[in-house]
């Protein structure tokens, strides 16, 4: 695809054991070099190389170098890929239930999600996708922050996001919080959005404080609105053609040192969107804080539209993890 070492092509070509059982395999997404997922994704392929003493070499494909996401995800199904990072909402449009965490405001807080990434609910909608995409196995799930709206004017309540183009990924979960506060949901391709921005295509966009530094929106926006509206996740998957070709040991392996690894990105990603609010205002860009229970009180009446179709009992039993 790219044939000059200035290209985004990472190829991380780890030291493997000379012979016919080395497995070479590809890992593809969507994310910059730059972002906790891309350097944890890095890490986790050199420790499974470590680990299999050479046996599997992973090759990792950052910034949608292999494609955007939802050919990703296709070609995970494929087996053309082996394992990808993909938004919880794609995963979704295999297996609805899955979506249930994307609801706006689902989650309490932060402690909330992490609770439900250990429980046994986070456990059965995991093998309901793995069943309803014929074999796909979710081995990580990465906490990717909390979803803030930047804007060109200032936004501190529902009222002033009414009519506002605001750019959403293509995955319906994801225009509920717009629809809600009566603004126009425009999916874009994330490699599409920041000349989007920068054109007046969209007059806002919608993303965790990491991203929006990594992807520097911050040039084409002049304010931040901390609305928190959702707590995004990227689960890691691997495709069946690969899971199913893996010994009980090497799965042992790649499922210890993958969710070890989404842990690690969960960790530094909570870190960074912490840190990231003094930096932004010394880039000169506005941080407003807002009163987030005027947003949630008019998106949490939606979740009734959709709550029978995620399944009633699995929204009551994320209410009640604690």
């Amino acid at each position: 695809m790219c044939f000059f070492t200035f290209c985004y092509f990472i190829s991380f070509n780890l030291k493997a054991e000379t012979n016919n059982k080395v497995k070479h395999l590809t890992w593809a997404h969507v994310y910059e070099l730059t972002e906790p997922l891309h350097i944890w994704s890095v890490w986790a392929a050199k420790e499974i190389n470590r680990k299999t003493n050479g046996r599997y070499v992973i090759d990792v494909f950052p910034a949608s170098i292999m494609g955007k996401e939802a050919e990703l995800n296709q070609s995970l199904s494929l087996g053309t890929i082996d394992i990808i990072y993909t938004g919880t909402s794609f995963a979704a449009q295999n297996y609805p239930p899955m979506g249930l965490s994307e609801l706006p405001y689902v989650f309490r807080d932060y402690e909330h999600w992490q609770k439900f990434n250990d429980s046994i609910l986070f456990k059965e909608l995991s093998e309901g996708y793995k069943a309803a995409s014929r074999g796909n196995q979710v081995v990580g799930n990465n906490y990717y922050g909390q979803r803030h709206v930047t804007s060109n004017t200032p936004i501190l309540t529902p009222e002033d996001m009414k009519g506002l183009k605001l750019r959403v990924p293509n995955a319906s979960i994801y225009k509920m919080f717009p629809l809600a506060v009566g603004a126009n949901p425009s999916p874009i391709a994330f490699s599409e959005v920041y000349l989007a921005l920068q054109q007046g295509v969209v007059d806002a966009q919608e993303n965790p404080l990491p991203t929006i530094k990594a992807k520097k929106f911050n040039e084409v926006q002049k304010y931040i609105s901390l609305t928190g509206h959702l707590q995004g996740t990227n689960l890691t998957l691997t495709s069946k053609h690969l899971w199913d070709s893996l010994s009980p040991d090497d799965k042992k392996t790649f499922a210890e040192t993958l969710k070890q690894a989404a842990a690690n990105v969960s960790a530094d990603t909570r870190q960074s969107e912490k840190d990231l609010i003094e930096w932004f205002k010394q880039q000169g860009t506005e941080v407003l804080t807002v009163d987030r229970q005027l947003f949630r009180d008019k998106v949490l009446p939606s979740h009734q539209a959709i709550k029978q179709e995620l399944g009633a009992d699995f929204y009551d039993r994320l209410q009640k993890i604690r």
